[in-house]
């Protein structure tokens, strides 16, 4: 008989919830759900819902809840949530300082209990936090991944598609960079069904989903009024978090370690990579215009920047 993997998901709140149904429906593995002991028996509420769903479509997983990291123990992979999220009139950068103080405390206690696993982190400012959490835990890069460019990139198919009217299952898009108002959509690689999107839509049009791209998620934060996206992200984790459970070899852009890679050097980015089985096995390397290369190297700088605050 196979043996199921193991998936923790630390952090329990919307996205935690999310990507645990998610899972489920995809029958990816175990799960076990860790948060603050505080809200443990929140938790246990959203597990028992979970358990009682499987019947329905015949979902074959075991999922439970703790407030005890001991309970990730010989997990596969490992998906960070937890943290503050933004709130309108907040940047990423503001969460800096409490949710340093939370990754750092995850890191600890992932190196601790599963120290094999593949780790995914979402907690904002997503450039700085997987810096923080790699210097904390010690794991190398390959273990360790930030989910932003997977985010941006559907956010960027998204918009093309919603102004064009065309199925979003065509639409291609890479998105590269910090994960905020610097990240680059780069408009020269979409394409609806291999044509390229300047045949299809105006100038304006492509600046304009280019900038509603980089402020995507300000803007669900000031029409929610209080937190920020979860569906989106959840969805994004995923895709990469199956790339990895099944070793896709899945290219996907994400916050990844570079060593040398665009000119960066320790630093996480958001590049497309590989993920399969060895975790982020490979950044993929391309050729950038002068035009893409000056936006990169900006958006280097302001990563380059929140991590100095980090003080790691």
């Amino acid at each position: 008989m196979t043996t199921r993997k193991k998936i923790a998901l630390i952090g329990a709140g919307q996205i935690g919830g999310i990507l645990a149904l998610i899972a489920t429906q995809k029958e990816l593995g175990d799960l076990v759900l860790v948060d603050l002991p505080s809200l443990e028996q929140r938790v246990r509420g959203k597990v028992l819902d979970l358990m009682a769903l499987r019947p329905h479509d015949g979902y074959d997983v075991e999922i439970s809840a703790s407030g005890d990291f001991a309970a990730i123990a010989g997990a596969d992979l490992v998906i960070v949530t937890a943290g503050v999220p933004r709130r309108p009139g907040m940047s990423r950068e503001d969460l800096l300082e409490i949710n340093l103080g939370i990754t750092r405390e995850v890191a600890r206690q992932v190196s601790r209990h599963a120290p094999d696993a593949f780790v995914i982190l979402t907690t904002n400012p997503l450039d700085a936090m997987i810096y923080a959490f790699h210097q904390t835990s010690g794991f190398p890069g390959r273990q360790l991944v930030g989910m932003a460019g997977a985010l941006d990139s559907g956010r960027f198919r998204s918009f093309i598609a919603m102004e064009t009217g065309l199925s979003v299952q065509d639409v291609s898009g890479l998105v590269i960079g910090g994960h905020g108002p610097s990240m680059i959509p780069l408009t020269r690689t979409a394409t609806i069904g291999g044509v390229p999107i300047d045949a299809l839509l105006t100038r304006s049009q492509i600046d304009a989903i280019v900038k509603r791209t980089q402020r995507a998620g300000t803007e669900i934060v000031e029409l929610l009024g209080n937190g920020s996206a979860f569906y989106s992200p959840a969805a994004a984790v995923m895709e990469m978090a199956e790339a990895y459970l099944k070793d896709q070899k899945r290219i996907i852009p994400a916050a990844a370690r570079c060593q040398g890679e665009y000119g960066v050097d320790g630093y996480f980015i958001g590049v497309p990579c590989v993920i399969g089985a060895g975790g982020v096995e490979r950044v993929v390397e391309f050729e950038l215009t002068p035009e893409e290369r000056a936006l990169l190297d900006t958006t280097i700088e302001a990563v380059k920047l929140t991590v100095a605050k980090t003080g790691t």
